[in-house]
């Protein structure tokens, strides 16, 4: 099914869903101002489109209602599961003013009405403390990184996907230990095959268990330059 009318029917979308994926994909497929370095319509169907609406065979995506996608880049996953699931508000968090104007852009070209913009680091995002029941990113950071920057965006009960390749067994031990600071506990690691071609590629889900301690997230850079569970 590496079409899109094969991956409408694979996670059941009606056909105002399949118009906007068209309008990303072909956007996505034709502007060369694009912030990403995947082109040609086959290579974004299968690592944007197609890869963005793997999310969707996770229960927790799809009961979402206000879903925050950290470092948006050219609008994934973001965008692409807002055009799925109409019912969700979805906020694209992205600090590059050029890549936040970009994001905006293909939302109003594709018509996605419950999609918008912030054009904030996500550590300064105060209106997004507490305030979403699903973070996502996708290839962001080292998992401790992510970790830090989603804990403070979700509802207690809430959930993280991370969108990763390779499973890297030091990386995930200190994204356990780093889970364990914040509030959040690992779920779920699953194996994913968004197309036929596709490797190594997994969903990491985290539940937050318990409210954000005081002084999470860090000042602007810390998080990366002195991750957690290290």
């Amino acid at each position: 099914m590496s079409d899109l009318a094969g991956l409408t029917e694979r996670y059941s979308l009606d056909a105002p869903a399949e118009r906007k994926l068209l309008l990303l994909l072909e956007r996505l497929s034709s502007d060369e101002h694009v912030p990403s370095a995947v082109t040609g319509r086959e290579g974004v169907l299968e690592h944007h489109i197609a890869d963005s609406l793997v999310g969707l065979e996770l229960p927790q995506v799809r009961a979402a209602g206000s879903i925050a996608d950290i470092g948006a880049g050219a609008g994934l996953p973001g965008l692409v599961l807002a055009a799925a699931l109409p019912g969700a508000l979805v906020t694209e968090v992205e600090s590059q003013q050029r890549k936040a104007a970009y994001v905006e852009s293909l939302s109003a070209a594709a018509g996605i009405e419950n999609a918008r913009v912030v054009a904030e680091r996500a550590e300064e995002w105060p209106g997004g403390v507490e305030a979403n029941d699903l973070v996502t990113a996708r290839a962001l950071a080292a998992q401790p990184v992510v970790l830090e920057y989603a804990a403070p965006l979700l509802r207690t009960g809430g959930f993280l996907v991370e969108w990763r390749g390779r499973r890297d067994a030091e990386d995930e031990r200190a994204g356990d230990a780093a889970a364990a600071e914040l509030g959040l506990e690992r779920r779920e690691v699953r194996a994913v095959r968004p197309f036929e071609s596709a490797r190594d590629r997994h969903l990491h889900v985290f539940e937050k268990v318990a409210a954000t301690p005081p002084g999470f997230p860090r000042r602007s850079g810390v998080a990366s330059r002195r991750p957690l569970g290290r």
